[in-house]
């Protein structure tokens, strides 16, 4: 049995990024070969495409966890690491992307519609991009960045001109099956249809999609029945027909008590009040029905909606349903507006943004936000001295010194960067006239020795020999006059 499914939890992670490398070249005769540290290479994106052969979302049903490729490491000899490929997952036409509480982050619909999911990330730069008149052989590479990780919920929600609405085993199965090529379902037994059908039909110049949607009862709106699962798949409905089982047995229905019950659902959903009706008094082929369906059409005629007498089993009354079908569909298409084409958005930065905000939360941690800043920290190895000081100077020049010095920080005061937490120590940054030493080190972030230097020694026992003021010395109480 074909399993169709609509709704899924998505658990999305794109490609990391590959980590630079810290090589020096080495060749006989060329003691001096300088950094050839090549960069990693960028992670995989995860996007999103619509494509018009897939029909259901079951493949994340049984795979929800997909994750983009990682890029590949830099290497010595300037060699760069590949990028990883981007994962293209195949949705349905349709398809709604929303975050878990409800936001809507996307809707795809036509063919061919893409949309970035998770971007990967960056790949770490190598000591060779990382040289400088100052830094002439760097001991460290950048990090490679992770690529975003998130959950998602794709809902699928059928794009159709005309919804067909109805109590169950009304004959909403058998009339899309004589009207289009579809293939649904039949049987003489409630909720045959436990998924929606589309069918394509054509009426003249016309052509348009039906959809048959799966039997409403009285509180489907609340999650009875199917109503819930399926009442999505109408809201991209034009038109909407109600199909009403005119030959039904059961004590207490009637056309106008079924048509009543479903259109109080459709109120509880909401969103469907401006879409057109109409009224498909269904199996007039049965003598009584007819009877039944002569009744209670000036009745309906009455709230104003058109009604068809029509027989899925004979077809009568089946060719101007559909031109009315039709009619509605393409006044629906003309009355549309037409589409807006892409427009390129550009959002230059203000000339005096810094580009990170500065604030401190209840446990007195100064925390710094920003793109730029969090994504040095994470490319940052800290197990490199030379590295963090690297990092020191970036920030320094960037302004974070002087916005921590404002916002109040004093040295060493906690100070937190993305999930790295440290103490501030203002006077590491040295300038533009600091000359790094020895490589993988750093000499602004080494221990002070314990032990007094020589100058100190020298000037505390300065210190101890120098007599108070207004203290006079021996000599100068025997030779003094009266």
């Amino acid at each position: 049995m074909t399993t169709f499914v609509d709704r899924v939890v998505l658990h999305v992670q794109a490609g990391n990024g590959g980590h630079g490398c810290a090589s020096i070249h080495r060749e006989k005769f060329k003691p001096l070969g300088g950094p050839d540290g090549g960069n990693g290479g960028h992670g995989g994106d995860v996007l999103l495409t619509v494509d018009p052969g897939v029909h259901t979302l079951l493949d994340f049903h049984f795979r929800p966890h997909v994750k983009a490729e990682n890029g590949k490491g830099g290497q010595g000899s300037h060699k760069d690491g590949a990028s990883g490929s981007d994962l293209v997952l195949k949705v349905p036409d349709g398809t709604v992307v929303q975050t878990l509480d409800g936001q809507v982050l996307a809707d795809l619909v036509g063919a061919g519609t893409t949309f970035l999911l998770a971007r990967g990330g960056r790949g770490g730069r190598g000591n060779a991009a990382l040289a400088n008149a100052r830094r002439k052989a760097p001991g460290f590479a950048e990090l490679g960045e992770p690529g975003e990780r998130l959950d998602v919920v794709l809902e699928l929600k059928s794009v159709a001109d005309v919804g067909l609405v109805g109590f169950p085993s009304a004959g909403k199965s058998s009339l899309i099956s004589v009207i289009s090529a579809a293939k649904p379902k039949i049987a003489d037994y409630p909720f045959t249809t436990l998924v929606p059908n589309l069918g394509v039909v054509r009426a003249d110049d016309h052509t348009f999609t039906v959809a048959d949607v799966p039997g409403l009862i009285p509180g489907a709106a609340t999650g009875k029945g199917l109503g819930l699962e399926f009442l999505r798949h109408i809201e991209r409905c034009a038109v909407l027909v109600h199909v009403v089982d005119c030959a039904t047995m059961e004590p207490g229905r009637d056309p106008c008590s079924d048509i009543d019950a479903i259109e109080q659902e459709l109120a509880a959903y909401g969103g469907l009040a401006d879409r057109p009706r109409l009224v498909a008094l269904n199996k007039v082929d049965v003598p009584d029905a007819r009877d039944l369906a002569e009744i209670v059409r000036p009745d309906l005629e009455a709230r104003g909606l058109p009604v068809f007498e029509v027989s899925a089993a004979t077809r009568e009354g089946l060719r101007e349903l559909t031109f009315a079908m039709a009619e509605l569909v393409a006044a629906y298409r003309a009355a549309a507006p037409p589409p807006a084409p892409t427009r390129l958005v550009i959002r230059p930065p203000a000339v005096d943004e810094t580009g990170f905000t500065i604030e401190r939360d209840p446990d007195g941690v100064y925390v710094v936000r920003g793109a730029r800043p969090e994504r040095w920290v994470r490319q940052t190895n800290f197990d490199n001295d030379e590295a963090v000081g690297f990092l020191a100077d970036r920030l320094a020049r960037l302004g974070v010194e002087d916005a921590l010095a404002k916002a109040g920080a004093q040295p060493g005061s906690p100070v937190r960067i993305g999930d790295r937490e440290f103490d501030w120590e203002p006077a590491v940054y040295a300038g533009p006239e600091y000359v790094p030493g020895t490589r993988g080190a750093d000499t602004r972030l080494a221990e002070r020795p314990t032990r007094a230097t020589a100058a100190e020694r020298l000037a505390a026992r300065k210190a101890r020999r120098q007599r108070p003021e207004g203290e006079q010395s021996p000599s100068s109480d025997a030779d003094g006059t009266a």
